[in-house]
């Protein structure tokens, strides 16, 4: 048993350096393609649930080191019939910044309610709304990106760890079958339930200016009966959060939820989402409402004797970390055998009109962009940003992994506070499952071109280069 405590000052991952953050809103019009299931009956976009955002959040040092992560409710932008897209989002970002590819992260919130953001969908009912969505998406991100960093003043970002158990399993034996999985709750399952949150306050006078909420839950409880624009129950959770914050705007980054989503989801009724979305924005009011005051930790400052002697800790000024380093990486993943181009557009002729064969028209559609899209020698490339902001570290990649890919990043890193993004930056091709899944008849892996190596490599690669930069 030890003597003595090891470690009698607590501090809390913390940044201390310049904030800024904006917000603009990016809600398309009504009538705009939003077939985003394959089971929906309806083309376009009837109405409004709740407006969508583009909310950026800028950080630099006194060295003159900038970073500026943007969270926008976009399921994705482009897809590999149009790989041109993503560069009209970016390209003005990048010009009216001024910053590199590895300065500026970029995560889509993965909301199945938002528009098919992807001009290969321009010849389909309320496709020719499709590109001035995306001119608009990037001008509306580089305008929240110039603001951030224009109006960037002293100020400390703090973390805490929170939970919430919205997200579960989401790999289910179907009960009819027996051996079929399929995509919708295992309550057999124990689920990653981590909330990680992040308040950035002005160092003026301590007040909030905003806030991050970090979760890994597939935001589809809005589906194939939903008719309506919708940041799904994200909406709801900024509510929350902002309306307990003095209205700073809260930041939504998009966890690694392959294998996670609601028990309750695939429903037409909006008032599901707007449920689900308080959960997780009391959740983590609950984790904000746990910090200190901003620059501060817990220190121990000795024994009082009482009945029971009696630990005291106290809070205590301590000075937050300046550093900001990282870029991106290139990682290589490993695929699989996967059919050729021509079965699978065999398999799209031989289809007919019904509802069932243009969900599997659907299907095969996506896998043959996939497909088509593939490199020849085994693996196929992508970047994963690799940041860290003061005492923590910021990871995201293109693609949806499972669950396990933070929880194994979080156990590397013990103390430190990791924020895990799936769907970032560029299209991303698939989901990345554990290898212990490879030969399983699961959606998740049949649909993606990755093997059962492509993600352990991920998470190597992703904690090598995070220790590096810790060092």
């Amino acid at each position: 048993m030890a003597d003595a405590l090891s470690n009698t000052l607590q501090t809390p991952n913390a940044f201390q350096g310049f904030v800024g953050v904006a917000r603009r809103e990016i809600t398309p019009p009504v009538g705009i393609y939003a077939r985003m299931w394959g089971a929906a009956k309806h083309d376009m976009a009837e109405g409004i649930h709740k407006p969508l955002f583009v909310t950026a959040l800028a950080v630099r040092n006194g060295e003159g080191a900038v970073r500026v992560l943007i969270a926008a409710d976009v399921c994705v932008v482009g897809d590999l019939a149009s790989p041109d897209d993503l560069e009209v989002v970016a390209a003005p970002v990048r010009e009216r910044l001024g910053l590199g590819d590895g300065e500026v992260l970029l995560n889509w919130s993965h909301t199945h309610a938002a528009p098919w953001a992807a001009t290969s969908r321009a010849a389909m009912p309320g496709g020719e709304l499709i590109a001035p969505f995306l001119e608009k998406l990037g001008q509306a991100i580089a305008d929240a990106g110039e603001e951030a960093i224009a109006t960037l003043r002293p100020g400390t970002l703090t973390w805490a760890t929170g939970r919430c158990d919205l997200a579960q399993n989401r790999d289910l034996v179907d009960p009819a079958t027996g051996t079929r999985i399929v995509c919708g709750w295992n309550p057999d399952v124990a689920a990653d339930d981590t909330l990680v949150v992040g308040r950035v306050t002005d160092d003026a006078d301590g007040k909030v200016v905003a806030t991050i909420v970090n979760y890994a839950c597939h935001p589809t409880t809005l589906s194939f009966e939903n008719t309506q624009l919708s940041p799904d129950y994200i909406g709801a959770m900024r509510e929350v959060v902002e309306g307990a914050t003095g209205g700073a705007p809260c930041v939504f980054l998009h966890g690694a939820s392959g294998d996670l989503g609601p028990a309750y989801q695939y429903v037409g009724d909006t008032s599901v989402p707007d449920q689900h979305g308080r959960r997780l924005g009391y959740a983590a009011l609950s984790a904000l409402e746990g910090m200190l005051a901003p620059g501060n930790c817990l220190e121990f400052k000795g024994v009082v004797e009482s009945g029971a002697p009696l630990a005291i800790w106290r809070p205590t000024p301590f000075e937050p970390s300046t550093a900001i380093a990282g870029t991106t990486i290139e990682t290589p993943l490993s695929l699989k055998e996967m059919p050729t181009v021509a079965e699978l557009e065999a398999q799209m002729e031989s289809l007919g009109d019904g509802p069932d064969d243009r969900a599997l028209y659907e299907r095969l559609f996506r896998k043959r962009l996939i497909v088509s899209a593939l490199s020849s020698d085994g693996f196929q490339r992508f970047p994963a940003w690799i940041w860290r902001i003061g005492d923590s570290l910021l990871i995201g990649h293109p693609n949806e992994a499972y669950s396990c890919f933070q929880e194994e990043i979080r156990e590397a890193f013990p103390g430190t506070t990791v924020v895990v993004m799936n769907t970032s930056g560029m299209r991303g091709m698939g989901y990345l499952y554990p290898p212990k899944d490879a030969d399983a008849d699961i959606y998740q892996v049949w649909q993606s071109p990755f093997s059962g190596e492509a993600l352990p490599a991920l998470t190597a690669q992703c904690v090598a280069e995070g220790k590096r930069l810790l060092a």
